[in-house]
């Protein structure tokens, strides 16, 4: 059994109790450093993989929804596979194989290769004999990945059973998260403690020095979103040196401000700066 090689919920407590204009200017932060690090994977030919995984309602899509916003889509795929066919399940690892990155391209996994260690055995999707099989070959088969110049990021979201209860209920009464909702994963509750059973396993059991886990605690959605952005700044080394300091606001948007006739207007984007100095200017 490999060691327990894992970042655990503790992680990165900065982040922490954010207010909403905090959590946004970090989040233009960590999107600026995500553009430069997609940009040195398409001139470098580099392929990155970032498999997101947890339980119903951790926020997984979320989460790669904001890692997504402002990167350049002719250089991603995200991934979210749905229920596999018989062959694909007697081949769970070639069904992923075909979803790496290819060279210069960084593929987000909304759910992973690792259903087969958390969901699958939990709803007797799998085997036993499959699911064993999986335990036994997934580091193997991720480190061969790796040598072969795969970045891989492991990311797991947590919730506690209030949080994805809370957001169940939320998702059933919204008219526009309402698809979110189904009753599979009200069965998938109900086995609550055989699902952590299962994780702990896979947490201890798949971790090694060239592919770790992180473990981010997502209760708080915002406080989630950052800490996840920001492992992968520091785990991607797309810089020689890496100095990005969280809530520094050095990479914060500039702020511009004009006078006109004598009236001042500050703290201006510079969309807002450019209509005014048109509107300043005489016809």
């Amino acid at each position: 059994m490999a060691r327990a090689n894992y970042v655990k919920k503790k992680f990165y407590s900065v982040y922490k109790n954010l207010d909403r204009a905090a959590y946004d200017a970090e989040k233009q932060c960590l999107q600026t450093e995500l553009l430069k690090l997609q940009h040195w994977a398409v001139d470098n030919n580099k392929r990155i993989a970032i498999a997101i995984d947890g339980r119903d309602a951790a926020g997984k899509g979320g989460t790669i929804k904001r890692f997504v916003e402002y990167l350049m889509p002719k250089y991603l795929r995200v991934v979210e596979l749905g229920v596999p066919t018989e062959k694909e399940s007697r081949n769970w690892f070639r069904r992923y194989e075909k979803q790496m990155p290819k060279n210069g391209e960084i593929v987000f996994f909304d759910r992973s290769w690792y259903n087969r260690a958390l969901i699958e055995p939990t709803m007797g999707y799998c085997t036993e004999r499959q699911y064993r099989y999986f335990m036994k070959r997934v580091i193997p088969w991720e480190e061969q990945l790796i040598a072969d110049g795969l970045i891989l990021i492991k990311i797991y979201l947590s919730v506690d059973r209030d949080t994805q209860l809370f957001r169940f209920k939320e998702r059933i009464v919204h008219p526009l998260k309402y698809w979110k909702y189904s009753k599979n994963d009200e069965k998938a509750r109900v086995k609550w403690e055989v699902f952590t059973n299962y994780k702990t396993q896979m947490l201890e059991s798949t971790a090694s020095d060239a592919s770790p886990w992180v473990v981010i605690n997502a209760n708080d959605k915002m406080y989630a979103r950052l800490a996840c952005m920001l492992y992968t700044v520091y785990h991607v080394p797309y810089v020689e040196k890496q100095g990005f300091k969280p809530l520094s606001g050095k990479e914060l948007p500039a702020k511009f401000r004009i006078e006109i006739d004598g009236v001042p207007f500050s703290n201006l984007s510079y969309r807002q700066y450019s209509v005014l100095e048109r509107l300043s200017k005489p016809h």
